[in-house]
């Protein structure tokens, strides 16, 4: 028995179709509105806005991603039969963003009178989403992501939606123990895992019905493209979110599901540097008198580290800390030379906010979310001190 391929093999490998000679092993991005279509459609590619060949391979490849116990017993030849197979019991779609594959789930599955329980304290634009869920007659409740508050509030619900890590506070619930509980109930589950990747938490192996992600951030890692995905082991659920894709038309361009499948090879290197970097910088931060409130569900004494440590095999590479004004984290953010002021986070270069600045966040002024790039740790870790000092002398 051949034992499980290791995660950077898999993610150079995944989706790739068969080799054929004289062919790429990853093909270009196919361009097309509509295919031939002869006669009556009896399957394959027909018009642009259901499928495309680019999206076939990203689809497959994530799902590959999402299912990795079937690798264990997978070839490691590209393209062999054992590796096409390796994912397929998890059905993925590819969406223009992620705020479309988040709301392919809530839509399709929610109707007028049903119940959902979101978290209160997660992506900033989830409030405009309970918004609309409340004008379409749908019931909202929230809770905390940590201490698994939101057990206290499924009763009687139609889907619990968790994200963790949560964003930006970084709290952090238990998947599986939300997931049985929630089941037990009749309680469908959705799981954001944008900041973790499907190699730093698999929700689906959790016990969760969906996996839902932003591709914009960590699994593409450069900052050049919108995406979003749905994964689940369930066909029939899957049929209403592939109806909902139809109806909305949130679709990728081939262009960028072409360059989303192509950065996946380097995921895991790209996790495993960030990751380290967002480590040795926490770490760091922890002996600063001006910094509190540090989150990174990678430390040993984090709030979160238990349950983390359970479920999470690479803790992300997003830490979050508070400056003690706005004023002096706005100074802080300025004197940094290696690290973007930029909202989004996952990318190999490094990007730090004041996130009050949106006003979306239950946050305090001060409150940073700082994404660790994969430049040198040195020097990165050396622009951060030097910008805190500097930050704090502009104060004196």
């Amino acid at each position: 028995m051949r034992a499980a391929l290791g995660d950077g093999t898999r993610a150079v490998r995944v989706g790739l179709p068969e080799p054929v000679k004289h062919e790429p092993t990853l093909p270009g991005p196919v361009f097309a509105a509509h295919f031939h279509l002869p006669g009556d459609p009896t399957g394959g590619y027909a018009y642009g806005r259901d499928e495309n060949p680019t999206w076939t391979h990203l689809e497959r490849a994530i799902g590959e991603l999402e299912a990795p116990d079937a690798w264990s017993e997978a070839g490691t030849e590209a393209g062999s039969e054992a590796e096409s197979e390796a994912g397929s019991d998890v059905e993925t779609l590819v969406f223009a963003s992620g705020m479309a594959a988040i709301s392919a789930v809530l839509f399709s599955q929610l109707r007028a009178g049903d119940a959902v329980v979101l978290p209160d304290d997660g992506y900033q634009v989830l409030p405009l989403v309970r918004e609309q869920l409340t004008a379409y007659g749908i019931e909202v409740r929230t809770a905390p992501t940590g201490g698994d508050a939101q057990l206290d509030v499924l009763d009687g619900a139609k889907l619990l939606w968790i994200e963790t890590p949560s964003n930006p506070g970084l709290d952090v619930c238990d998947v599986r123990r939300l997931a049985e509980a929630a089941h037990a109930r009749g309680v469908l589950v959705a799981v954001d895992n944008t900041l973790a990747t499907p190699l730093g938490q698999r929700p689906l192996e959790l016990g969760a019905d969906f996996a839902v992600a932003s591709g914009t951030k960590m699994l593409t890692g450069h900052g050049d493209i919108l995406l979003g995905y749905v994964a689940s082991r369930d066909a029939e659920l899957m049929a209403s979110v592939r109806r909902w894709r139809k109806i909305v038309g949130a679709i990728p361009g081939p262009m960028e599901a072409w360059l989303a499948h192509r950065s996946l090879a380097t995921l895991q290197l790209r996790a495993d540097r960030q990751n380290a970097n967002a480590l040795i910088l926490a770490e760091a931060l922890r002996g600063r008198a001006e910094v509190a409130g540090l989150r990174y569900p990678g430390l040993p004494d984090d709030p979160s580290h238990k349950v983390a440590a359970r479920q999470m095999r690479r803790f992300g590479c997003v830490f979050s800390f508070t400056l003690p004004t706005r004023a002096r984290a706005e100074r802080f953010l300025e004197a940094l030379r290696l690290v973007d002021d930029a909202t989004s986070f996952g990318g190999v270069r490094s990007t730090a906010e004041r996130r009050g600045r949106w006003g979306g966040d239950a946050v305090p002024e001060g409150f940073i979310r700082f994404s660790a790039g994969a430049e040198d740790p040195d020097d990165l870790l050396a622009d951060v001190l030097r910008a805190l000092d500097e930050s704090a002398a502009a104060a004196d």
